[in-house]
């Protein structure tokens, strides 16, 4: 250390500095990067990518290539800026170059680099792939010493460097990722995906039709009668049943009935005959398991039956479609059935409709985790059939009977809670009012 000048002194400390902020910035980089997206560019030929990728996949190898270079310059910077302080300042050089070299190694070899590799990780941790990947060939017999001694004293405590993080995401994690993805993916396509996280925890029960409000032929009736059913039908595919919904003979497409029309060959014996056996539904099949259901049985539509058997209601393809991208229907006046307005802050709704389907079209919060039409919502929270007038509040929705029929709560008022719209500077009380009442009719 004698015979080298102080210029070049400096110059070596410089670079150790130099280099000590390059490894430790890059293991900042290379340890928040995105795993997901460092795969998808790796399997589109990013060279930073694949070689990023690589050394992650033995994450203890990594470290100790990092901390053994980044050790060894800055232990070697502590003692060239020993030197340097014994020679402008003496024996007290030796404190000043402590607390100077202390100093520059937190900003400029620690906080600096750092801070910038968690804003821009891509940016540090790529181009230092480079540098490592033939690195770590080179010091991979001192690498594999220190990763030896240091996976022996893990292992101590029951951890092994081979179970390394599989990174996979829980269907929770996968619904934040997708809602904090903003712009990167349109709101309608988010609102798709988080549809499709939601249908594992969705049953058929949520979505079927009852029983009560299958359409379809009963047999039983005079031929004309059936006729006239056929005429004024809007379904493709009808069920077939003698008397009862229970007695069900199978599911006819219009098709088919069409093709013995033309030739004039259409009776009862006829529409028996093209009746496909019905497909039956057991109820708490998720909607995901479902769909793959109908998928392998090539199937459109099934009928819904509890542990006795019986038919509780009817599930189609075009049903759980609907819940992934919303009704297939443009029309305003037919996006939400049986929901009508009544004023200005509440909604008449009809006692069988699915607190599902309202939430999803009127953007409500009605809980879902319990009955699953309005009128088991009702019944369950008054535990009796409520007579017309009666007002009760589930959460911050205020529900008032309009009309009862039998056992059955036929009609039902609703206030929904107002949202409230955040009002710009300078803006008035009336355009507020006006915005919190179109954003309500919306």
């Amino acid at each position: 250390m004698d015979a080298i000048s102080l210029p070049v002194l400096f110059g070596i400390l410089l670079l150790m500095l130099v280099l000590s902020a390059f490894f430790s910035g890059s293991e900042t980089g290379l340890m928040t990067l995105n795993r997901y997206r460092m795969k998808h560019l790796a399997k589109t030929g990013h060279g930073g990518a694949s070689r990023a990728a690589h050394l992650l996949d033995r994450p203890d190898r990594l470290i100790g290539l990092i901390l053994l270079g980044n050790n060894l310059v800055n232990i070697a910077a502590s003692a060239v800026a020993t030197v340097i302080g014994i020679r402008l300042f003496g024996n007290v050089g030796v404190l000043v170059a402590t607390v100077t070299l202390t100093v520059f190694v937190l900003i400029f070899s620690e906080v600096t680099p750092k801070t910038l590799a968690a804003l821009h990780p891509e940016r540090v941790a790529y181009p230092a792939s480079y540098v490592y990947t033939p690195l770590l060939r080179v010091a991979w017999p001192l690498v594999m010493v220190i990763n030896l001694a240091g996976n022996g004293i893990l292992r101590l405590f029951g951890v092994s460097a081979d179970d390394a993080a599989a990174h996979s995401l829980s269907s929770e994690e996968l619904r934040t990722v997708v809602t904090e993805a903003g712009a990167m993916i349109p709101r309608r396509h988010q609102q798709m995906l988080l549809s499709i996280l939601d249908m594992e925890n969705a049953t058929v029960e949520d979505i079927m039709v009852p029983r009560n409000e299958i359409v379809g032929i009963d047999i039983s009736k005079s031929w004309p009668e059936i006729l006239e059913q056929l005429v004024h039908n809007q379904h493709t595919r009808l069920p077939i049943f003698d008397g009862s919904i229970d007695e069900l003979a199978g599911i006819v497409h219009m098709r088919r009935v069409l093709a013995l029309v033309s030739d004039d060959n259409l009776d009862k014996d006829a529409l028996l005959g093209l009746a496909r056996e019905p497909y039956f539904v057991p109820e708490g099949t998720p909607l995901n398991q479902q769909l793959l259901n109908f998928q392998n049985q090539q199937r459109r539509i099934g009928f819904v039956v509890d542990e006795y058997g019986d038919i509780q209601g009817l599930v189609t393809l075009e049903d759980i479609l609907e819940e992934i991208v919303g009704e297939f229907t443009t029309d305003p006046a037919t996006r939400v059935k049986n929901v009508y307005m009544d004023g200005d802050d509440s909604y008449l709704v009809d006692g069988t409709v699915t607190l599902r389907s309202i939430n999803r079209a009127m953007g409500w919060k009605l809980p879902v985790d319990g009955p699953k039409t309005m009128n088991g919502l009702i019944t369950e929270h008054l535990e009796t059939i409520p007579q017309p007038g009666t007002k009760l509040k589930v959460g911050k929705y205020i529900l008032e009977i309009a009309q009862t029929r039998a056992n059955l709560v036929q009609t039902v008022r609703v206030k929904p809670p107002k949202r409230r719209v955040r009002r710009a500077p300078g803006e008035d009380l009336n355009s507020d009012d006006k915005a919190s009442k179109a954003d309500t009719e919306r």
